[in-house]
């Protein structure tokens, strides 16, 4: 190996060990921090929620049909978009060519519930009865339009690929609190309208430039929750662990002559392996919930992989001292057939997320976790394609969109932010998308401005140079 040497070492790795004994120090005290991971000086301050659960919708939901209701377009429907609201603006490819913009008024109709009084759409009635634990936010925006930079900006702070997704940040700031699990775990659940889904890539879970063990662990439906997690037929436990630990002092004996810190993480992540082996098992096995929670998430909490069981899942991880756990729900792109597509996605959704916030709440579990629900952007008031009287399609529309917080610090019952009468621009307390991930990093006792990692000779964080804590959100 050490012959190997002078050609593999890579220039960061020539430097670390160009500080001999001061450099193996430093990594030394890294790797022993905490048992579960996690920067010794962190949090920076009391935190409001010790865990995040993500719900996030791909495709970007409509905000003017479920939270931010414009009833005055009904008497505008059909007319054109004016000017003066649109200044301008860019809009995507899709709808650039067409004649007219034609505004479309929502056919969904809008009430008021709870002792909040906040407005949503027909179409979430489970929403509904626990709304006076939500913070709906209406005027959150993006810089980006299309899907794929939506996506990588709300999940990792920059439109570009490559850098760490949120969850990683976490993991990498705050580790976990069960050394049996991950810190950041993932979980799809595809759509439940009939349009044809945006794909998903596992970079939006990845750990960019931090160490690897900090990238989102996938949990699958099915027979094989964690790919390659089980033993080979014939192979014993006594076995595994006889492999590990033969493999662990190669590893090591590697790790000394390379001073790789990835080498580390790949002990690391052998020993979590293992330890998941037995954790998964148990985790997976809903036999020992009583009927009562399949009645609060409903009959698709039975069938895994679907958003409802994910949704229980994610509740299960919660529990077992998870800190992040991400929810991707597919299948919310609807360019065309929306009061169709939409009506069937939230029939998909709405039970399971209402749910995960009313048995959190019941279990103790709220006050400490953080939910956020929303997509990568809204869609516009104007139709693509043809517009009729029962049906429409809407285009990405990134100048404000809405997303829900319940539980984790933030205020309930509460909405913040408005928009102008066609739901196109933010008129009052815009919440841009770093102050989103700002202040999700704060309820974590995080400040955003310090969580940091030195890369390529530059200190990166999560917010860029942007972000600010949005506190009215806060309780």
């Amino acid at each position: 190996m050490r012959n190997e040497l002078p050609l593999a070492l890579t220039r960061r790795q020539l430097f670390g060990m160009a500080t001999c004994g001061i450099g193996h120090a430093a990594l030394a005290s890294l790797l022993e921090a905490k048992p579960t991971g996690g920067l010794p000086e962190l949090p920076h301050f009391k935190p409001t929620a010790k865990r995040v659960i993500f719900l996030h919708q791909s495709g970007g939901p409509s905000q003017s049909d479920l939270f931010d209701p414009k009833p005055g377009l009904r008497k505008l429907q059909g007319t054109e978009l004016p000017a003066t609201i649109r200044m301008g603006q860019r809009i995507t490819g899709m709808t650039s060519g067409q004649s007219s913009l034609p505004v479309a008024a929502s056919v969904f109709n809008f009430n008021q519930h709870g002792q909040s009084g906040q407005w949503l759409s027909e179409l979430l009635p489970h929403t509904a009865k626990v709304v006076d634990d939500l913070t709906i936010v209406k005027s959150v925006n993006t810089d980006a339009i299309n899907h794929d930079p939506a996506i990588t900006f709300i999940q990792t702070g920059s439109q570009q690929p490559g850098r760490p997704s949120l969850g990683a940040w976490v993991s990498y700031g705050l580790g976990s609190d069960n050394e049996n699990l991950p810190a950041y775990v993932v979980l799809l659940s595809q759509a439940n309208g009939l349009n044809i889904d945006q794909p998903l890539f596992s970079r939006l879970w990845g750990s960019g430039f931090l160490p690897s063990n900090h990238q989102g662990v996938r949990f699958r439906g099915g027979a094989e929750p964690v790919l390659y997690l089980e033993d080979p037929p014939g192979l014993s436990r006594d076995g595994r662990r006889q492999m590990l630990d033969v493999v662990s002092k190669l590893n090591q004996i590697r790790a000394s002559s390379y001073h790789d810190p990835e080498i580390e993480t790949r002990i690391s992540q052998y020993e979590m392996a293992y330890r998941m082996q037995a954790s998964v098992p148990e985790l997976m096995d809903l036999s020992k919930e009583p009927e009562s929670t399949f009645q609060l998430y409903g009959e698709d909490a039975r069938k895994p992989g679907t958003y409802a069981a994910n949704c229980l899942l994610a509740r299960r991880l919660t529990e077992r001292g998870v800190r992040f756990v991400q929810l991707y729900h597919r299948g919310w792109d609807q360019h065309n057939d929306l009061p169709r597509d939409l009506a069937l996605q939230c029939k998909g959704t709405d039970q399971g997320s209402a749910a995960l916030v009313a048995d959190l709440k019941q279990r103790g579990l709220l006050d400490d976790t953080l939910i956020v629900w929303g997509g990568e952007f809204g869609r516009t008031i104007y139709c693509q394609g043809k517009l009729t009287d029962t049906n429409y399609g809407r285009d990405h529309h990134p100048r404000c969109f809405a997303m829900w917080f319940a539980g984790g610090g933030f205020k309930r019952g509460f909405s913040y932010g408005a928009t102008d009468d066609f739901s196109y621009n933010v008129v009052s307390d815009p919440v841009p998308v770093h102050d989103v991930q700002a202040t999700i990093l704060h309820c974590l006792g995080v400040d955003h401005k310090r969580l940091t990692f030195k890369f390529q000779g530059r200190h990166f964080r999560l917010t860029d140079v942007h972000g600010e804590v949005v506190k009215p959100l806060l309780a």
